[in-house]
């Protein structure tokens, strides 16, 4: 098993840190997991094959460049426009009623045996979420987070504007993906990720979901290079001033999801927009735990943590909260 992670040195230089187990070392030669995964596309072999016939750099500890501030986001783009990130929801089990619960205002104003939209999606999910005849199943609810100047690096603030309602976690698994230059889209690996929402703006109506999503995500530290284990288990927590004051375990991998990930990322990359050559791809593909949901309302500074054992190090971020601007002060457009 390989996990991935890209670090700056002492010195500022950049490099792409492969771990084994607890070994951890700098791929020679290169400085960005693009460059790696467009090394190994030219040399028409995988990603493992790659990594090792380049052999091993220097030691790295990556606790210490974390503690230090030294790691990046596990994935970027000389062009950060052309990173794009987004999303899929309601697809694990147990994610209907997360969202539900949300929502609950709405359904108690429908009939006693009326599902919510979120519901009947999930249903859908579940009913023909995973195709058993090799062609696509049940297409999800999807949604665009932003491109890469929204993905905020492990351990870097995320920051909420000043029009925000909600500042909540999402904690869920990623797929990384770079698009080949015949268009074929080439999974790099899979990453811890938080998908960053205001879920009070979704539960005012969810026709704002879409303003909900536009918020900033971090991923990593690590990728996971290879398939994503059936069952992962993770936890997921808030501090306040070094305290816990919420925590939770989560679950993804197939078997606990609506969806198979083969079903997921056809639904995203069946848009030819999508396969630009050169684009790079963070897709997130949902959660069913989220802190919101247990009433909590984050601050600033407040810090969260994900953690799964197969993702190597934890996914730390604080909360940036914009208390200056005024939320009710156009932003102004000039005609030409």
């Amino acid at each position: 098993m390989i996990h991935l992670s890209q670090i700056v040195d002492a010195e500022g230089a950049r490099h792409v840190v492969a771990r084994k187990g607890q070994t951890a070392h700098t791929v020679p030669g290169i400085s960005s997991v693009i460059e790696l995964a467009r090394a190994a596309i030219a040399a028409g072999r995988g990603l493992v094959d790659e990594i090792e016939g380049r052999g091993e750099g220097e030691a790295v500890d990556l606790g210490a460049a974390a503690a230090e501030g030294r790691v990046l986001a596990p994935v970027d783009h000389e062009d950060p426009a052309h990173l794009h990130l987004t999303g899929t929801g309601l697809t694990h089990l147990g994610s209907a009623t997360t969202r539900d619960s949300m929502h609950a205002k709405a359904r108690q104003a429908e009939a006693d045996d009326a599902a919510t939209d979120s519901m009947k999606m999930f249903q859908m999910g579940l009913a023909a979420g995973k195709s058993a005849d090799g062609k696509c199943g049940v297409q999800p609810e999807w949604f665009y987070k932003g491109n890469g100047h929204a993905l905020a690096a492990p351990g870097a603030p995320i920051p909420s504007p000043c029009f925000a309602l909600d500042a909540g976690e999402e904690p869920e698994i990623a797929g990384i993906y770079l698009i080949a230059d015949d268009g074929t889209p080439m999974r790099i690996g899979f990453a811890l990720a938080n998908e960053f929402s205001d879920h009070v703006t979704e539960r005012q109506n969810y026709l704002y979901l879409a303003h909900s999503k536009l918020r900033y995500a971090s991923a990593g530290p690590e990728i996971l290079v290879g398939d994503l284990p059936a069952h992962v288990e993770g936890s997921s927590r808030i501090r306040r001033g070094g305290a816990v004051i919420w925590e939770k375990p989560f679950l993804s991998g197939e078997d606990n999801m609506s969806h198979t990930i083969a079903n997921l990322e056809h639904h995203h990359f069946k848009y030819d927009i999508f396969r630009k050559p050169g684009d790079v791809h963070v897709h997130m593909f949902g959660t069913a735990t989220l802190s919101f949901a247990d009433g909590i309302s984050t601050e600033d500074g407040d810090m969260f943590e994900i953690e799964a054992a197969q993702f190597g190090l934890p996914l730390k971020n604080p909360i940036s909260v914009d208390g200056t601007t005024d939320p009710t002060a156009l932003v102004m457009v000039k005609a030409l």
